[in-house]
């Protein structure tokens, strides 16, 4: 087996799951008795390639079936903002951002779609989902 070498990128990420990010507030759902979708968008999601330390510009779309809490959206656009100084890779961020979302609401189902502007040449999407065990996607 050939051995994998070591890009200039290896230890550019190692603290970011224990990153200080503002916390997101939530607010009692007062239909928890039932599924419903809940749909977030926005265009404005920046931050910064840790290897060029160029920012990068991505749309956000977020879908999510409450439980007991709801996303307080200004709160989630505070915490969108406070990534805009922070150099993190693409598929890093939309799995921290489902972390802590998840962490906030404690959804029964969350999705969250990433779709970053063209960088030389090359569009990135990811995607991430969350489905609390025992239930289905919907």
């Amino acid at each position: 087996m050939a051995k994998r070498k070591i890009s200039s990128y290896d230890m550019l990420q190692e603290d970011i799951r224990a990153l200080k990010i503002p916390k997101i507030e939530v607010w009692r759902n007062k239909y928890s008795d039932r599924d419903y979708i809940v749909k977030i968008e926005t265009g404005e999601f920046t931050c910064i390639c840790p290897k060029t330390g160029l920012p990068d510009f991505a749309q956000i779309k977020i879908e999510y079936i409450p439980d007991k809490y709801c996303l307080e959206l200004k709160s989630f656009k505070l915490y969108l903002v406070s990534f805009r100084n922070i150099g993190i890779f693409h598929e890093h961020v939309t799995n921290r951002i489902l972390d802590d979302l998840v962490g906030a609401c404690d959804p029964r189902y969350m999705k969250i779609e990433m779709e970053y502007n063209l960088r030389g040449g090359i569009k990135t999407r990811t995607q991430s989902e969350y489905k609390r065990k025992g239930r289905g996607k919907r």
